[in-house]
């Protein structure tokens, strides 16, 4: 089972996460996107890499946002590492309009 970050950890990876906020016990995001079709493809590139770390978000693929969304399940929905990590390949996509 995962372990859940306190408080403080949380905040310190957020710092270092432009754009993702925590909501209660989870940490969420909403990525802007030019068109519909190009919110469709960020939202398969982000389920792509995530399926990788066999960690997956909650998506919602809305008129031209995505917004991602991640909590641990197994450390009873509570923000845990393995969320941290998830948000940071997120990141390395290099999807600017956050």
């Amino acid at each position: 089972m995962a372990t859940p970050l306190t408080d403080a950890q949380i905040n310190d990876h957020l710092s270092q996460l432009a754009g993702w906020e925590r909501d209660g016990d989870k940490i969420t995001k909403t990525f802007k996107a030019d068109t519909y079709m190009s919110g469709l493809a960020l939202a398969a590139a982000i389920g792509t890499v995530c399926d990788s770390l066999d960690h997956h978000p909650d998506m919602e693929i809305g008129w031209k946002k995505v917004v991602v969304s991640f909590t641990t399940h197994d450390a009873g929905s509570k923000i845990t590492e393995k969320d941290m990590e998830a948000a940071a390949k997120v990141e390395s996509l290099g999807y600017n309009k956050g």
